[in-house]
């Protein structure tokens, strides 16, 4: 694409837009580790200087990414998740599952946020910094009334803490799940090893379950009231 400069305020938002949906496409054919910024560049057809003039590293081209990535998803669980009957158990299990199988099928989401905290909230400003922190506020706010949409039993501590764990479920999940080619040679080659492989949804099924039941226990021990 020629790009020319942007003068407005349309197209400076139009020109982010781009180097996001650039970045986006190329993170469904490299993982974050491998994005670079002068690729980003080249693709998008703009010098790096001038990418950075919408943002100011690749981390904040990244986080914006992520904000964008967990609202898509949000949007889905909100058409899919429904209140349904059962026990709080067997609800909760659902309610595992069906986060489990949503998260399998965004690959490039459960990269981002393998990646959040070690890497992509370095490298940033404060004010990005602030920027993401208040989208993820708002983000952890309606997962939870997602949460509590299943499972109104946890009430809204147990379901932001919910929420808290299904992203550090996923962040220590995802990376085992996508393993290198050398790995992937050597499960080939041994049965016994080719057992250790982890099942990214199968694994976070489980997880959640056994969290989802523990936070309900533990419920179900504190006084009348207490959790509200």
């Amino acid at each position: 694409m020629d790009f020319k400069r942007a003068n407005t305020d349309e197209q400076r938002a139009e020109r982010r837009q781009q180097i996001l949906r650039t970045a986006a496409t190329m993170l469904t054919e490299m993982p974050v580790a491998r994005l670079s910024l002068n690729e980003l560049s080249r693709r998008v057809g703009l010098a790096k200087s001038n990418v950075l003039r919408y943002f100011e590293s690749r981390e904040a081209v990244l986080l914006d990414l992520l904000d964008a990535e967990l609202w898509e998803w949000l949007g889905d669980l909100d058409r899919t998740l429904q209140p349904g009957d059962g026990s709080a158990r067997d609800r909760g299990d659902r309610l595992a599952a069906a986060l489990a199988d949503s998260l399998v099928r965004r690959p490039v989401l459960c990269d981002l946020t393998s990646a959040h905290a070690g890497v992509l909230e370095h490298n940033v400003s404060a004010e990005v910094a602030l920027q993401h922190k208040r989208a993820t506020a708002r983000a952890i706010a309606e997962q939870s009334r997602l949460m509590r949409r299943c499972l109104p039993e946890l009430g809204p501590h147990d379901a932001t803490s919910l929420v808290a764990l299904t992203t550090l479920l996923t962040s220590a999940s995802w990376p085992y799940s996508q393993p290198p080619e050398a790995l992937l040679t050597a499960y080939a080659t041994d049965p016994a090893v080719a057992a250790m492989r982890v099942d990214f949804t199968a694994l976070l099924t489980q997880a959640l379950a056994v969290t989802i039941s523990g936070l309900l226990a533990r419920q179900e021990d504190r006084p009348f009231g207490a959790a509200l």
